[in-house]
């Protein structure tokens, strides 16, 4: 029996592309997966599972859009081609801020599986938590995410005793603006984002006098759901002072990040020659083009937000494996190591590669 591999969720991902025998392989192993089975129709739509103890569970679909920061989960967008009746597909797993390496490896591998499953016809996306790409945001009405995660025990939690909570809402659009549970601390409260204290028989709101009116509607909508989801049973009150909040607070306050400067470059994975090599080939705002990628090569696309890589139709089976990992340690060490990362092969349909110029 062979020992489980320790994964890194930085590197995780080395496996992505291999052999067309370990594809035969995993087509097998992924036939067996009785998770999978939900996703056999040729139905459009969202499916999401949750990683539980190295299994697959299916997650109820009263539960899309709230993520646990303590596990990893997989997720599959299917939808209709605007121009056709294609259906094309979308699969991300994501990696909470405490999810184990048991746990986000799993992720990671079951991803590929699941893609073999599907013909690899799916576009493949690694999203860790607070670091989510646009198109996974845009999946949920509501997206939140709270404390604790399947090894802890935690359960849905009924509407008779639920536990007290803080939630940040932050964003700029409806779109990507997102309910997240953070430190109930008196430094994490500030006047340019909403925030909610839920402390179960009362939810107080406040709306911080700079804040975004879309961060507004947003707790708006999460207040009323949780009001619904417990009958109506816990009182409103709208804080129009900072101190309405904070006194049901502790000190302290939460660590803050540095944003990346705009930066935008293209590297090239080729073992032409019979040497891999991983290069630069272009560093500037708006100077990568369509022109520069060709099929006989992988390509790594990098800006401030996100990473992708491009997969060429000719790309040897070594350049396909060792794509992703390249990928990982090239913004491993970064300013921010925790962006978004998509893989696709050359002729799938993508947003930000087909908006690249010509």
């Amino acid at each position: 029996m062979l020992k489980a591999k320790q994964y890194d969720w930085k590197d995780s991902n080395l496996a992505l592309f291999g052999s067309d025998t370990e594809k035969k392989v995993k087509k097998q192993s992924a036939e067996t997966e009785p998770a999978w089975e939900v996703s056999r129709p040729d139905e459009i739509g969202l499916v999401i599972w949750r990683i539980v103890k190295f299994k697959v569970e299916n997650l109820n679909p009263e539960d899309y859009g709230q993520f646990y920061n303590g596990d990893s989960y997989i997720i599959l967008n299917k939808y209709k081609n605007e121009d056709s009746d294609e259906i094309l597909m979308d699969v991300h797993f994501w990696i909470g801020k405490y999810s184990t390496q048991d746990e986000y490896g799993t992720a990671a591998y079951k991803t590929v599986e699941l893609d073999t499953f599907l013909d690899d016809k799916p576009v493949q996306h690694r999203e860790v938590q607070a670091h989510e790409s646009s198109l996974f945001k845009s999946y949920f009405e509501n997206m939140t995410i709270l404390k604790g995660g399947a090894d802890t025990g935690f359960r849905r939690v009924l509407p008779e005793c639920p536990p007290k909570r803080l939630f940040l809402v932050k964003g700029k659009t409806m779109k990507n603006t997102t309910v997240t549970e953070i430190s109930k601390k008196k430094g994490n409260i500030n006047d340019e984002d909403c925030f909610i204290l839920d402390l179960g028989n009362e939810i107080i709101v406040y709306s911080g006098p700079s804040c975004d009116k879309d961060e507004k509607f947003k707790a708006t909508q999460y207040v009323n759901q949780l009001k619904s989801d417990r009958a109506g049973k816990s009182k409103l009150t709208i804080a129009d002072r900072a101190d309405m909040i904070t006194k049901h607070l502790a000190d302290g306050q939460s660590k803050s990040k540095n944003g990346m400067e705009p930066l935008e470059k293209l590297f090239i994975l080729s073992d032409e020659g019979g040497n891999s090599t991983f290069k630069e080939l272009v560093d500037g705002i708006g100077a990568v083009t369509k022109a520069l990628f060709n099929s006989q090569d992988v390509f790594v696309y990098e800006t401030e937000k996100m990473v992708l890589v491009w997969v060429g139709k000719e790309a040897s089976v070594d350049e396909r494996r060792n794509s992703m990992g390249y990928a990982h340690n090239l913004i491993s060490k970064s300013e921010d190591p925790f962006r978004p990362i998509t893989v696709m092969s050359e002729g799938a349909t993508n947003g930000i590669f087909d908006q690249l110029p010509e």
